[in-house]
């Protein structure tokens, strides 16, 4: 009977032995997977299918580098600074001298002069050509008015695209790093999965040998199938921060991309000190969207002066020069200078003097001043309009300096609390896996439950996922905070993620 019990506990000290470093095993074999990237299904299971042939590699650097090319948002505010360089140009162009070459050409069918007064009239055919050159002398300060308006804008709009691309830029960070964060957590999660597998394996196989109740072969199962929706979910969530990045870069839904950095938490960690100089000035920073209100509100004083250009006179001089041919009937186009002689009168003709239907010159220099008198007070509503403009813009002027100010402030309290988060998870990320790694091995020596075991797991996955969390949320921090003081935007901290390559001989890196 005693040597009976002995062979017992001798089987039950071997199995428990070999049940604790299958554990060990499994849970070294699990971390070496997290460690370089690769899902923790595809190294416990048949892996992964490798990457289609079109599949997007796109690192951090390369996804910002294409938003700034080709996002829609940046594509827009090119397009207005376009916009405002054409109106530079278009007002100019009312300072400059206008030259014109006009031709015309005119048949009579009948003419009442010189039907009523003399043949002399009887011209039926009428060539000319014409240069005219008018140059604007003074027209009350408009032209000068509208050329600094109009400058003021284009620099305006130089600046909102300044802003445009630097809100892109942290558009495109985020949405990166919150699909690196979704792919942690389905790292994270389908390791949770293997676990729960790796121990109801074990339970079932302490069952067969008559050293474990059904209970607990049923409870390992309950948690099994519970922690694969969240498995399956962490996959879609991963897919969704996927897509909203590829709507920031017009990549077509339908592409698959591969991300290949990962931000970097120790280089993060030792940023903080650095970051923290970020909260210290409190000075309203040069941002951009400041300084475009500005030269907004530059453009409605100049609109006024543009306004009040209507209640002054106008000066403009012009010169035109050309010729004009007055061929007679069936003489057909003329080729030649033109004369006038008595020769070329017909016999029967009585005037002391004919052309010869060639080209005559015709010169003359006009200058004109305009006044206005009364124009149904459209020049009064104009000055109306650009000075309730002005106050427009005066306040929009107001309102972005709040604006600014609101933003800057909640940056620096977002790091300032980012910065708490970090370092207080990750401590707490070391010291869940402590306990999980010491819970592992109470249990594979039959000193715990797997109730033990079970919440330990779930804080290590709840620590380890509030830790990446963490890391992310105090770089976005740092980024939106540079942005709001005006300052350029870094790029985070990171690292490659090794790309996986399978062969016939098996997997290998690079």
């Amino acid at each position: 009977m005693y040597a009976n019990i002995a062979n017992v506990r001798s089987r039950r000290g071997v199995y428990l032995m070999m049940s604790g470093r299958l554990l060990r095993l499994h849970s070294i074999v699990l971390c070496g997977a997290l460690a370089i990237g690769v899902s923790p299904v595809s190294v416990i299971g048949q892996g992964s299918s490798p990457a289609s042939a079109d599949t997007l590699r796109l690192s951090i650097e390369e996804a910002v580098a294409a938003a700034q090319r080709g996002s829609d948002e940046v594509r827009l505010s090119a397009a207005l600074v376009d916009a405002a360089e054409a109106q530079v140009g278009l007002a100019r162009a009312s300072g400059l001298p206008q030259l014109r070459i006009n031709t015309s050409y005119s048949h009579v069918y009948e003419n009442a002069r010189s039907t009523a007064v003399a043949q002399v009239f009887n011209q039926p055919n009428t060539y000319s050509v014409a240069a005219s050159l008018q140059q604007t002398l003074f027209q009350g300060g408009r032209i000068v008015a509208a050329t600094h308006s109009a400058g003021d804008l284009r620099s305006a709009t130089r600046l909102d695209e300044q802003e445009s691309r630097a809100r892109v830029n942290v558009d495109v960070q985020r949405a990166y790093l919150n699909a690196l964060f979704a792919g942690r957590l389905v790292e994270i999660q389908r390791g949770s999965v293997a676990l729960a597998s790796a121990r109801l394996t074990q339970l079932e196989q302490l069952q067969s040998a008559g050293r474990a109740a059904r209970y607990d072969v049923l409870r390992a199962r309950v948690e099994r199938a519970n922690l694969e929706p969240l498995a399956i979910q962490a996959e879609n969530d991963r897919q969704l921060a996927l897509l909203d990045l590829k709507r920031l870069l017009n990549v077509p839904v339908d592409r698959p991309i591969r991300l290949t950095t990962a931000l970097d938490a120790d280089a993060v960690a030792a940023l903080v000190p650095q970051m923290a100089s970020l909260t210290d000035s409190a000075a309203l920073p040069d941002r951009p969207a400041l300084r475009s209100a500005e030269f907004t509100v530059r453009s409605r004083r100049e609109g006024i002066a543009i306004a009040r250009a209507d209640f002054l006179p106008s000066l403009s001089i012009g010169f035109n020069t050309g010729y004009s041919a007055f061929p007679p009937v069936g003489a057909g186009f003329p080729d030649r200078f033109g004369q006038s002689a008595k020769q070329f009168c017909p016999p029967t003709s009585t005037s002391n003097s004919c052309q010869n239907g060639g080209w005559f010159s015709d010169r003359s220099i006009t200058a004109t001043l305009s006044f206005p008198v009364f124009d149904g007070l459209r020049a009064r509503s104009n000055l109306n309009v650009a000075q309730a403009q002005l106050r427009i813009a005066e306040l929009q002027l107001q309102q972005q300096r709040e604006t600014v100010s609101l933003e800057v402030a909640r940056a620096r309290a977002e790091l300032l609390r980012a910065r708490s988060i970090f370092a207080a998870r990750q401590q707490n990320s070391t010291e869940a896996q402590e306990a999980f790694q010491l819970a592992s091995l109470r249990f594979s020596r039959g000193l715990s439950t797997q109730l033990e075991v079970t919440d330990a797991q779930l804080a290590l996955a709840t620590a380890q996922s509030g830790e990446a969390r963490a890391t992310y949320d105090l770089y976005l921090a740092t980024a939106e905070l540079s942005r709001a003081l005006g300052q350029p935007i870094p790029f985070p901290p990171t690292r490659d993620v090794p790309t996986v390559r399978r062969s016939e001989s098996g997997p290998s890196r690079e």
